[in-house]
C-alpha cells in the first residue's frame, strides 16, 4: 500500500506564502496522479490542483496564478507552492495519490492525513 505524509501547513497572513509537501511511500508499481484538495469548516472537500504521472498541472480557477504545483517523480513527492494566501484559502489541505500495485491493477486512490492552513492577520 502507498502511504502518504504530508507536511508544510500552518499560519500565514494574507497575502503571505506557504508550500506544502507530500512524500508518497510504500510498495506500489506506479504513481499517476497526485494532487491536492481542501475542506474548509461545514465545506465541501473540492479539488484544488493536481498533476499527471507525466507532470502536466491542472487548476481551480479559484488558485490560478497564485498556486503552483510540481512533483519530483524520483521523490515520489507533490509539492504544492501557495502565493498571495487570502483567507478564503483557509481549509485542511488534504493530499493525495493514484497508484497501483502491477501494470494490469486498477488505480486506487491514497489520501494523506491533512495539513491545516490559516491565513489570518
Amino acid at each position: 500500500q502507498v502511504q502518504l505524509v504530508e507536511s508544510g501547513g500552518g499560519l500565514v497572513q494574507p497575502g503571505g506564502s506557504l508550500r506544502l509537501s507530500c512524500a508518497a511511500s510504500g510498495r506500489f508499481f506506479s504513481i499517476g496522479n497526485m494532487g491536492w484538495y481542501r475542506q474548509a469548516p461545514g465545506k465541501e472537500r473540492d479539488r484544488v490542483a493536481f498533476t499527471t504521472g507525466g507532470g502536466d498541472p491542472n487548476y481551480d480557477d479559484s488558485v490560478k496564478g497564485r498556486f503552483t504545483i510540481s512533483r519530483d517523480n524520483a521523490k515520489n513527492t507533490v509539492y504544492l507552492q501557495m502565493q498571495s494566501l487570502k483567507p478564503e484559502d483557509t481549509a485542511v489541505y488534504y493530499c493525495y495519490a493514484q497508484s497501483k500495485s502491477a501494470y494490469y491493477a486498477s488505480w486506487v486512490t491514497r489520501w494523506g492525513q491533512g495539513t491545516q492552513v490559516t491565513v489570518s492577520s
